[in-house]
């Protein structure tokens, strides 16, 4: 079992449950999934940055990725309907857990300028979304084998509907807000 499931499973249910005054185990907010995605505007001109961002992608998730489509065509950006533009790839149960982990305590503090993250990317459901400007953070993405710095957008998905309470949750795996 994961250290951060173990860990919530536990003693965060608990603290959260006093914390937030719920009466039910059930209550308490939980992680979902994690949603990591890619979109490769260089990949218009170039289909070998998708196969590369796919590499990343599954070098850092720990779980292949897929390669996504364009759903309709725009010419003004020269992008047909589907054409492959990115990668994506959802993370649940253990392999969420683990890079929730290795984001937080890995990949975050190797930030260039880290402050920390905004409390204000809450999308009003309790969904957190930031985004990650070079992929090199994480320690699986060997430098000398990027051709190009690209980020990745990170949606947390919670049970909760409430921002507040998915705050609160994310707090207690010691997520990296601003003060």
């Amino acid at each position: 079992m994961a250290r951060l499931r173990d860990y919530y499973n536990k003693e965060l249910i608990k603290k959260l449950k006093t914390s937030l005054g719920l009466k039910n185990d059930l209550e308490v907010p939980a992680l979902k999934k994690i949603v990591l995605n890619m979109g490769m505007g260089e990949a218009v001109t170039d289909s070998k940055y998708v196969k590369q961002a796919v590499e990343e992608l599954t070098m850092i998730a720990g779980q292949k990725a897929v390669m996504t489509v364009a759903r309709k065509s725009i010419a003004g950006f020269k992008l047909r309907q589907g054409q492959k533009i990115g990668a994506m790839v959802t993370l649940r149960g253990d392999r969420m857990y683990e890079f929730l982990d290795r984001l937080i305590n890995i990949a975050l503090p190797r930030v260039r300028d880290f402050r920390g993250l905004s409390k204000k990317s809450f999308d009003g459901n309790g969904n957190y979304s930031f985004g990650i400007k070079e992929q090199i953070i994480f320690p699986e993405v060997a430098v000398s084998n990027v051709d190009n710095i690209h980020g990745l957008d990170v949606v947390i998905v919670t049970s909760s509907n409430n921002d507040a309470h998915a705050a609160e949750l994310l707090k207690g795996f010691n997520f990296p807000f601003m003060a």
